[in-house]
């Protein structure tokens, strides 16, 4: 069963949303104008969308793997997370860009991708003095300081 997302395009100038050519799924999206940036300059990017996701649902936007080889710049929250809620038809999607080289990004360059995910059910926390997991130490997944 598929899902429905409205969308709207505030553009003509770049391709219409698709799957990754049928290798993925995730869904590029597509600088909506012209950027010139410096090192070291911040800009919202526009991606010329604004969608209306499925109740309970969330979009996921992250950079594609070649963004920073192709282009010099980073996405500066690492993740963006666009929620049901922002839906109106003047909430085009934007993409924080930080160049850390001179670049310049073109209408319809592939500039991040995105996918939806289910919201993250209620959950509860339940406070203990001991948990039953095996002590693996150290930091994150690496098991070492």
């Amino acid at each position: 069963m598929s899902e429905t997302i409205r969308i709207k395009y505030f553009t003509d100038k770049i391709e219409k949303l698709r799957y990754i050519d049928g290798k993925s799924d995730w869904i590029d999206l597509r600088a909506a104008e012209d950027i010139t940036l410096k090192a070291g300059e911040f800009k919202l990017v526009p991606l010329g969308v604004a969608m209306q996701l499925p109740e309970g649902y969330e979009a996921h936007v992250v950079p594609r793997s070649s963004t920073f080889k192709n282009f010099g710049v980073i996405q500066t929250n690492s993740q963006g997370v666009i929620d049901a809620s922002y839906c109106g038809d003047n909430d085009q999607w934007f993409w924080p860009a930080l160049a850390m080289r001179d670049t310049e990004i073109h209408v319809n360059d592939r500039i991040c991708q995105f996918r939806i995910m289910k919201n993250q059910p209620q959950i509860a926390f339940e406070e203990t003095d001991h948990l039953e997991g095996t002590d693996r130490g150290g930091f994150g997944s690496t098991g070492k300081q």
